[in-house]
Order: C-alpha cells, then structure tokens, then sequence
C-alpha cells in the first residue's frame, strides 16, 4: 500500500472506495460531463505512463497553464505520480513573466490548454532551454502546427496505454518528503519565489482544513480561481481527493456568473474582490429597479442588517424583528441568494487578502454562511478558519487544530505546523531570512490574538506605519472602506509619515458607466469617463459619506482618479490582485508629491501593457480634488 500521506496515495484509495462516485465535471457547450474516481485515475494512469514514455522521470518538473480543466488537474497528478512536481503557472500571465517561472523551474514539459496558450510557450521557446515537451489540451486551432516539440493530450495518453506500466507501483514508490507542487508567490515586493511544498505538506494540511470544514462526499466544488494559486490545490485537488468531493469547471471565465448559480456549489471560495464585485452588481441591480423594488430590498436589508448585529452580539432577535426577517428571506434574501448561485450554499470563505467589514456583514445578513479564511502559500494555504457561530470581519479566527501560532515583540505572526513549506525553490538566502532563530516561519502579517484566542490581521507588517503626528495608519484599512463603494474598484492609499492620508482611486466601469447612462453623460472610454467633473463629484460624495464613519485622522484629505484600472500586465498588481505598493509609489512618486504640495493637478505619463507584451505611453493630466 502507498503512503497514506501522499497524493497518490489518496488517488488510489478513492479508486478503492469509490470508484463509480462523480470525482470531476467540466461544462462544454452548455453539457456537463462527469468523470466517475475510476475514469479519473484512468485518465491520470494514462497520462503518467505517456509521460514517462516521453522521459518524464523522478524529480522532473511539469507545468500547466490554462483555465481550470480537468486535463490540468490529471496533468498534475500524473506528474506527481511519477515522482516529479506540478508547476501551475497564472493562464494570463504575459511572456516575460512566463519566462521567468519557466526557466527558473526548469520546467521539461508544458501542458496548456488551447491554441492560445501553446502560442505564448511557442513565443518564448528559444528562452526556455530545459524544455523539451509542449503538451495541448484543446487541438482546435492547431492542425497546422508542425513543430516536433508539439503533442495533443489525447495522443500523449494513447502513447501512455500503448506503453502500459505498472502505474499503482509507480505512485507507492512516492514518498512524503518528495515535492510534489511548486507554487509561485505573487511577487509584491520584487521576482515570484517558488515555494516547494511536499506531498506530508499537502497531505496533512488538506486533512486540518477538512477536519474543521464542512467538507463532505459528494460535495460540489466550483473550480475557477486561477490554479497556479495554493488555494485551488488545496481547497480544490487536495480536499476532493481527501474527502471524494466533486470538482466542477466552468465553461469559460465569462460564463462563470452563469454556471456559478446553475450548480449552486456546497461550498465556494472567493478573493475579497469577487465578494466586492458581487456586491456592486447586488446594488446596482436593486438601484436599477422600479421604486417599489427599491424600497422593498432598502427596508429588508436594514431588517438584514439589525438581526446581524443582535446575532453578532450574542443577543436574542426579538420576535418582531425575527418575523420581518423570515418574510425577508421570502422576498429578497432567498432570491439573491438563487440568482448568485448560493442555494445549496452551506460555507463561503473568503481569503488572499482582508474583505471589508461592510461588504462581509451585508453577506452574512443576507443568508450567506461567509466566513474567512487565514493562510500563505508557505503554509499551504490554512493557518486559521473562523467556526460557522464566530465569524467576525475583525478577525479570521482561532488557529487549525495541528497548527501553532504566536506573535513575536515586533507585531508579526509566526508560524509552525504541518504545511511549512520546505524551502524557496533555488532560493536558500530567501529560506534561511523566512524563518526565526527558533525556525518559526515568519509571516510578514503583523497581528495579534483577541481575548478568544482569535487572530487579527492588521496589514502587512511592513505597510503599517504612522502619520506625521503618531496616528497609526494602516493602508489596507482605509482602502477597504474606499471599497464597499460600489463605484470604487482599487483604492491606494499613503499617509505614512506624512500629515494625512491621500488616495488614488480607480473606478468600476461598469457600476459608474450604468450611473453615467442614467445621467446621460456621454463618454468613449475609460480614461474619459474617470476624468469627468461628473465623476470626480460622484466619487467624492461617496469618499465624504466614508469617511464620516472613521476617525479625523483616518480619513481621505485628498483623492485623484486614475485613467486606467490597476494591471497585473502593468505590475501595479500582482496575478492575485496583491498592490505591489514599493512600485506603486515609485511609479506615481509626482502624483504623491502633488498631493502634499498642495497641487491641483499632475502631470502622468502612463505605460499600458498589451497582451503580446508590447508597452504604449499615455500622457495625461489628471486632476487632484479635496475630499475633507
């Protein structure tokens, strides 16, 4: 028998224990189509055996690159099966950054999933010298492609049952210690590192997760968060193959909102930003609607918002109270629930990155069991889970049973437990500065513990500072106010050192393009629209409303409107979302001086990314306004 602490292991013992029980799904012009544990490893025993006819061999590393497909997912496995390490890469990822990962992964065999993807390996092939296989899933678009380094997915796994193998000795010769994922962190403060996470890593932090989550057999799993990131290995690959849950792939990144609510999953994990934007749509919808509908959803969700606030408190709802509250599941809280795809919903997590305590009430007042969620990719993804009955948005909840955390003297969270990574990939400086004298990972989060033995996230250790006369200032706090505004999409803010807090503000095309319609105010793009008075108005009155509810020195003095939105391509952001704020500021260095020097407008010259990698320059003069 395999190790049990192995992901093949957990493979073969759902082939064993469950063989005809849906293990994946993937939606294809509008038809779900279902693969049986069985069918799943027939799949991944296929693979692994053309893999290894191809050379593919212990320690050898694969990467895939795509939307979440099951090719990917069985890609992966077949790699680790083999004794190798999956390598996911982010499927919008520009070529540069793709050479870099690749290169420094020393990646032999890409598996991407359509034409579109192929063509970025093929573009940067004479960079990438280690590889030797360029695997495609969808063939459409590539009949005419004739280089040797290509290979269909179906023809690999024809190659793999022609060879045969004995594929169950295979996966028992994996051990726990081998690396089986290499994930890549995001890079907010400079170049991707690859963290090396073994299958003990993965393994036993799948277990800790399952054990203090609802997780069951049969579970349906949306699987759409970008798999280069530890969170769809672990609360995806990981917890399916722990528990037998089903994973389900969309059809398209576009088609998601509507698959989302056609499978209504069990359970659902979400970057604060999708809780943001499903927000924004919720109350752009309710202000589209006639005055009745409008009025309705207002009265009901202040009915919402009160039963919140008593079951926070640990206060009995009063009976009148509870009544409204009952009709108000009838008429809206159970509709939008159906019509975002959380019917069958019985926990949502929210993780990467703090989700404003506006949005996170406004959820859970609504019905939605939504919760957060503390990890890094450096722990394989779970540090902490707040429990159904203490879900607070001050907090992300006690530790995971099998995890230890303390606070150093300086603020910062540290970390041990089964999921420590076991070093940066070719990175040792890096893994040595990771970690204390006593070997506890250092975080980078500064926090501290509540009186329930709950964590609190205050920021980034390094972003918290102060202002010029001793206010603390925490960015992220201020920014996720900015955010509950569903005319707001990215907010950077600074203030550190300084005598008050000014912010770039990006607005949401959409929910301020719908406003601008009602007003009949013409624009033709983006960077017209934001630089409107119209729009600055608007956006100010939503900054003044804001900031009534902080303090006098938390609050927004001044604010100038971006012409475009934060990019990845542009590395404002990272592929998470994360701000890259050392850029930022060196980038926007005469935006923040206007904002000090009492300027009223700047001057910025804007580069813009394309897709291919090509850069234009935009010059604008953006207006800065006071918002105080």
């Amino acid at each position: 028998m395999a190790d049990a602490r192995t992901v093949p292991a957990l493979l073969l013992g759902n082939v064993e224990t469950r063989p005809q029980k849906p293990a994946i799904r993937e939606k294809l012009y509008g038809i779900w189509e279902t693969w049986d544990w069985q069918g799943y490893a027939d799949n991944v025993r296929a693979c692994a055996l053309g893999l290894k006819a191809r050379g593919f061999t212990e320690g050898d590393k694969l990467a895939v690159i795509g939307d979440n497909r099951p090719h990917l997912y069985w890609s992966q496995l077949a790699a680790m099966c083999l004794g190798g390490s999956a390598v996911p890469v982010y499927q919008d990822s520009i070529a540069r950054e793709l050479a870099f990962v690749l290169n420094h992964a020393e990646v032999k065999v890409v598996v991407a999933e359509d034409q579109e993807q192929a063509d970025k390996i093929l573009s940067i092939r004479d960079e990438l010298p280690t590889l030797e296989l360029l695997v495609y899933s969808d063939p459409r678009g590539m009949m005419d492609y004739d280089e040797e380094i290509l290979a269909s997915f179906s023809d690999l796994q024809e190659e793999g049952r022609a060879a045969g193998g004995d594929f169950e000795a295979l996966c028992k010769e994996v051990a726990p210690g081998d690396i089986g994922l290499i994930c890549y962190t995001s890079g907010t403060t400079g170049r991707p590192k690859g963290v090396m996470l073994s299958h003990d890593n993965l393994v036993r932090t799948a277990e800790i997760y399952c054990k203090v989550e609802d997780v069951r057999e049969g579970d349906d799993y949306l699987a759409y968060l970008p798999m280069a990131w530890v969170g769809d290995s672990l609360y995806g690959l990981c917890a399916a193959l722990m528990v037998g849950s089903t994973i389900n792939c969309p059809e398209s990144p576009e088609t998601l909102r509507r698959d989302l609510r056609e499978l209504s999953p069990m359970g659902i994990i979400a970057p604060p930003r999708l809780w943001e934007t499903m927000l924004s749509d919720i109350l752009v919808r309710a202000n589209d609607s006639s005055a009745l509908k409008r009025r309705v959803f207002e009265y009901f969700r202040g009915v919402a918002e009160q039963a919140e606030t008593c079951r926070v408190e640990g206060k009995p709802i009063p009976a009148g109270l509870g009544l409204r509250y009952r009709l108000g599941e009838f008429l809206v809280y159970g509709p939008v629930r159906d019509q975002f795809g959380f019917r069958r919903t019985r926990w949502a997590l929210t993780g990467g990155a703090p989700l404003g305590p506006d949005t996170f009430r406004f959820f859970r007042s609504f019905g939605v069991n939504l919760k957060q969620v503390y990890g890094s990719t450096e722990v394989t993804g779970v540090i902490s889970v707040q429990p159904d009955d203490q879900a607070n948005p001050d907090t992300v909840g006690p530790v995971c049973d099998g995890v230890t955390v303390r606070i150093a003297d300086t603020g910062e969270i540290l970390v041990k437990s089964p999921g420590v990574f076991t070093g940066y990939y070719k990175a040792e400086e890096a893994t040595q500065e990771a970690f204390d004298e006593e070997g506890w990972f250092r975080t980078g989060d500064a926090g501290l513990m509540d009186d329930r033995g709950h964590i609190v996230v205050i920021d980034r250790a390094k972003d918290v500072g102060q202002l010029s006369d001793g206010s603390a200032y925490a960015p992220q706090f201020i920014e996720n106010k900015l955010k509950f505004s569903p005319y707001i999409s990215e907010v950077v803010s600074f203030g550190d050192k300084r005598p008050f807090i000014c912010a770039m503000v990006a607005i949401d095309l959409n929910t301020v393009g719908n406003w601008a319609e009602r007003q009949a105010l013409a624009y033709t793009n983006y960077m017209d629209l934001s630089q409107k008075p119209e729009i600055y108005e608007l956006v100010c009155s939503e900054i003044e409303r804001i900031n009534r509810g902080l303090p006098e020195a938390g609050r927004v003095k001044r604010f100038l409107l971006l012409g475009k939105d934060l990019d990845a391509d542009d590395a404002e952001i990272t592929r998470t979302r994360k701000l890259r704020r050392s850029f930022i500021a060196d980038k926007y260095a005469d935006v923040i001086e206007a904002f000090y020097s009492g300027g009223t407008s700047v001057e910025l010259r804007t580069a813009v990314t394309f897709e291919d990698g090509r850069e234009a320059l935009i010059d604008n003069r953006m207006q800065i306004q006071d918002a105080a």
